[in-house]
This record gives C-alpha cells, structure tokens and sequence, in this order.
C-alpha cells in the first residue's frame, strides 16, 4: 500500500533560524520553503522530503534519526568539514571510527549531529 508512497521526514527543533542555517548552509539542503502547518521543508534525494518543525522541547532521540545515502563519502567528508560540520568518533566494541568514518559490513558511515542534538549519517554502500 506504502511502496510507492513519497516520504517525508519530520525533525523537531528548538530554533528555527539555527536549524535552517545549518540544513541549508553546511549541508547545501534545497528549500522548498515554509507550509501552512509551519513545518519548513527541504527537497532531498529521490523525492524524498525533510521537514523541520519547530517546539518548545526538543525530542532528541538517542539514534540516528536522519540517514543520507553517498556514492563519495570521503569526498562528502571533506566538504561537509570545509563547512564546518563536526563529525562524531566512536571506539566501542563493534563500533570503531577512523577518520571520522566506521565500516560496517557492507557500508561506510560516519555520523554528526545537527544544531538541535539530532544525529544524521552520511554512509556509502561499498560495492
């Protein structure tokens, strides 16, 4: 019933203005600007839509809640830096960084957070 559905991803955020200036200046996210219902939403890959809303609370989540899909992830790295995005390193059991970038069986990720504490991971499928 859903296959075919487009899909839209909801993110709360404390501050509107902070959030959009680092979706659309650090991460280059179009805009297609602000609904009636007062979500603000960026057009990402294949359809795909990011909405942002704003709260009194946040509701960070303790996971990743925003994944992209990258055919460079090094390349995307470097320009996602040059930005001034700060990446997350881990060394847990398992779960290993190097360069910012963890392989996972058949993926390399890397994870950072956005301005309201939501974590978003860049991952590359390796062929």
């Amino acid at each position: 019933m859903l296959t075919n559905a487009p899909v839209t991803t909801i993110l709360p955020v404390l501050d509107m203005n902070r959030a959009r200036d680092f979706y659309e200046n650090k991460l280059g996210l179009t805009p297609q600007g602000l609904k009636p219902d007062g979500k603000f939403v960026y057009s990402c890959g294949n359809g795909a839509l990011l909405a942002l809303f704003q709260r009194e609370t946040g509701t960070r989540a303790d996971h990743t809640a925003l994944s992209f899909e990258l055919k460079d992830i090094t390349a995307t790295l470097r320009e996602l830096k040059e930005t001034g995005v700060v990446f997350n390193d881990y060394d847990f059991p398992g779960l290993q960084t190097v360069n910012h970038v963890c392989v996972l069986g058949a993926e390399k990720a890397a994870w950072f957070d956005d301005t309201e504490g939501n974590i978003l991971c860049p991952y590359e499928v390796i062929s």
